[in-house]
């Protein structure tokens, strides 16, 4: 997730993801720092980049710029890059030739969807409603996919196709010892053992209105046994050196996939908004290339928060390339 940026997506409850202007999009764990030195050096070039874009879309609209190629892009962080390469596999398995353009920022992915540079993208719901539309958040993830649908199709002519319900969204992590010696499975086990709890905060996570307050706000009042800050990087260090029981989280973290280890806790009463992950597409694109909803609606409902967070566990945890990862994903679910 990004740091400590603050804005009205803050206030409406919406996640750090909906900071379009700063490109320190969430991530899990520490998987964003190591670019995002470069991508401060490189922002002062972004609205440069993104007029030049436009300017290059307006002198031809009228032709298909890639010929029959389809352009799938993705925002640059892992998780983001694995879907997209899914749905390219999968395109290209279904005889469609596909062009790759990864590591596109979070404050310019859209507009490049809209100028027609690139042809879709996996996005998140949340992301649409709130950063997109700048609508208030919704707690139903159908909720929030139909309305991201229709007013995408209304404003810009881009189709939503099948949203998976793979959900990268904000949560709780507890270690499994605490889970298992509290019986605590949901926040409102947490809320209740509170007392028995030592919470490692990020901070800004106690003040933020999508935060803490909102957890007491439908829960009530978490009087932890102790809380202490620490840096997000470093919360499951904390946690594995019995420093303390839970903390903040997101839910495809690739941690997360060691269920040994950890517990991410079961929001029973839907406070934060779904970002659950889907193909955007431009309606052009789709009149000409119909197959492209049948083939990715096929396999988006088989992409789960479980599978994409054992993906990028691969990644961020052991190393591996993010290509092979999504070619070994899609092996699973084609």
């Amino acid at each position: 997730m990004k740091r400590k940026e603050f804005s009205a997506a803050y206030q409406a409850g919406g996640r750090e993801e909906d900071f379009q202007l700063q490109e320190t999009e969430r991530v899990p764990g520490n998987r964003k720092q190591d670019r995002y030195a470069m991508k401060k050096l490189l922002s002062l070039t972004l609205v440069a980049a993104t007029a030049l874009m436009a300017f290059a879309a307006c002198g031809s609209k009228s032709a298909d710029k890639s010929g029959s190629a389809i352009r799938i892009g993705s925002k640059g962080f892992t998780e983001n890059e694995i879907v997209a390469e899914v749905y390219a596999l999968a395109l290209e398995d279904a005889g469609l030739k596909v062009e790759r353009t990864p590591d596109l920022g979070s404050s310019i992915i859209h507009q490049s969807l809209t100028t027609g540079d690139i042809d879709l993208y996996p996005e998140y719901t949340g992301t649409g409603l709130i950063s997109v539309l700048k609508e208030e958040p919704r707690t139903s993830a159908n909720e929030v996919y139909q309305e991201v649908k229709k007013a995408y199709e209304d404003k810009f002519k881009i189709s939503w196709l099948d949203y998976s319900p793979a959900n990268d969204g904000q949560g709780i992590v507890i270690t499994k010892a605490a889970s298992d010696q509290y019986g605590i499975k949901t926040i409102s086990d947490l809320q209740k053992n509170a007392e028995q709890i030592r919470f490692a905060s990020q901070g800004e996570f106690d003040q933020r209105a999508d935060g803490l307050p909102a957890l007491t706000a439908k829960y009530g009042e978490f009087h932890w046994k102790s809380t202490n800050v620490y840096d997000n990087a470093l919360k499951y260090q904390v946690l594995d050196q019995n420093q303390a029981d839970a903390a903040p989280a997101y839910t495809t973290e690739g941690q997360l996939s060691d269920t040994g280890k950890y517990v991410l806790l079961e929001d029973d009463k839907q406070v934060w908004p779904p970002y659950n992950l889907a193909p955007v597409v431009r309606d052009e694109v789709l009149e000409k290339n119909p197959r492209i909803a049948e083939v990715l609606n096929k396999i988006s409902p088989k992409i789960t928060t479980e599978n994409i967070t054992k993906a990028n566990a691969e990644v961020e945890l052991k190393g591996k390339e993010y290509k092979d990862v999504a070619k070994e994903l899609y092996e699973s679910i084609k």
